[in-house]
């Protein structure tokens, strides 16, 4: 769905918490509404898209024909929250053909079962509503997650806070302004410890 990419391109999974990523990009590309299903779930790859009609998960499925393993599924639905696009099922079969993680501009069911499953999705809510599977669907495009636009291959970044996520253009920028911002971090809780209460 995406073209190859090198290995190196993407940080793995909890590298960089996407409030800093959102941090290192002028507080842009954070999804809105777009949460983890269970605390610890974190994701990090290059997106492949899928464009579906609200509470429809047949290009869900479609996707599964050509994603490639590393890649985090990324679901434009519309922001529907009505109908479940994925569930227990969907996630055993991403496990197997090793997708990162997905991320759901819609809901998800089977939220226990998701959690032992142990592929991290993220999604805008929870309902045991099952999705219609007529379509359409696009894949490979450019899609909207929680008002943010996403392209294949570019990186996105899931953890306890929410996602965010980066042109693919801009990875290697993302990233050094996100290191810097990571040592001026560490000074400040330097200097943090170094305080002493006034008495």
């Amino acid at each position: 769905m995406s073209t190859p990419t090198e290995n190196t391109e993407y940080p793995p999974p909890g590298a960089y918490a996407s409030a800093t990523v959102g941090d290192a990009m002028d507080r842009f590309g954070v999804a809105r509404g777009v949460s983890p299903l269970w605390d610890g779930a974190v994701v990090s790859g290059p997106a492949a898209t899928v464009l579906t009609r609200p509470g429809d998960n047949k290009g869900v499925h479609a996707a599964f024909e050509v994603i490639r393993a590393g890649e985090v599924l990324v679901v434009d639905g519309g922001s529907d929250e009505s109908r479940a696009l994925i569930g227990e099922l969907v996630a055993e079969k991403a496990k197997a053909l090793g997708v990162a993680g997905m991320v759901l501009d819609g809901a998800a069911r089977d939220a226990g079962e998701l959690r032992q499953v142990g592929v991290p999705v993220f999604a805008r809510a929870v309902t045991p509503a099952g999705p219609w599977k007529t379509g359409p669907f696009r894949l490979g495009g450019t899609v909207t997650l929680g008002g943010v636009p996403v392209s294949p291959g570019d990186w996105i970044v899931g953890d306890s806070d929410g996602v965010a996520v980066v042109p693919r253009e801009r990875i290697a920028a993302v990233r050094a302004a996100a290191d810097e911002l990571l040592r001026g971090e560490t000074e400040r809780r330097a200097a943090n410890r170094a305080l002493t209460p006034r008495g």
